[in-house]
């Protein structure tokens, strides 16, 4: 089953030109598995921006929370840089910890990543979907929750 806002930020991500790679898993044991899975890595060669994000819409506590991203985000520095041969990668990976549900007040990290709440993240694809014109320049249709999100904003 797709997470909702793993999908969201897949979407935006390729959608403003980043090359995408989703669910990938990293580190491969000998005795078999993985060390862990990413959700999102996104690379942007024009910009040489590269993101990780792992969205999350689980309603635990901010201690829990602040220990699986901090283990997602390690095994994302550490394996992040394989990830897309043949391209000058810059040094920096940005991480955001994308977070459906709670409350944060102040707060402005979670695991060594950046977080960011899903109404800033909401209102970014808003802010940047209301100035184009549906008629003339939809958002195209392989994008469907973007698309349905830019017929919401143009209709309501």
């Amino acid at each position: 089953m797709v997470n909702f806002l793993e999908q969201l930020a897949a979407e935006w991500y390729e959608f403003k030109g980043y090359f995408v790679r989703r669910n990938v898993r990293v580190g491969r044991r000998a005795a078999g598995g993985h060390e862990g899975e990413l959700d999102v890595v996104a690379f942007h060669p024009g910009e040489r921006h590269l993101i990780h994000v792992e969205p999350s819409m689980d309603a635990n506590s901010w201690e829990k929370r602040e220990e699986r991203f901090s283990k997602k985000f390690e095994i994302g520095r550490k394996h992040i840089p394989t990830l897309f041969t043949g391209f000058e990668l810059p040094p920096v990976i940005e991480q955001i910890a994308l977070i459906g549900f709670g409350s944060a007040p102040g707060r402005e990290q979670l695991g060594g990543g950046r977080l960011v709440m899903i109404g800033t993240f909401m209102r970014q694809i808003r802010d940047d979907l209301a100035h184009r014109n549906i008629a003339a320049n939809a958002v195209p249709e392989q994008f469907y929750l973007l698309r349905t999100l830019q017929f919401a904003a143009h209709h309501w």
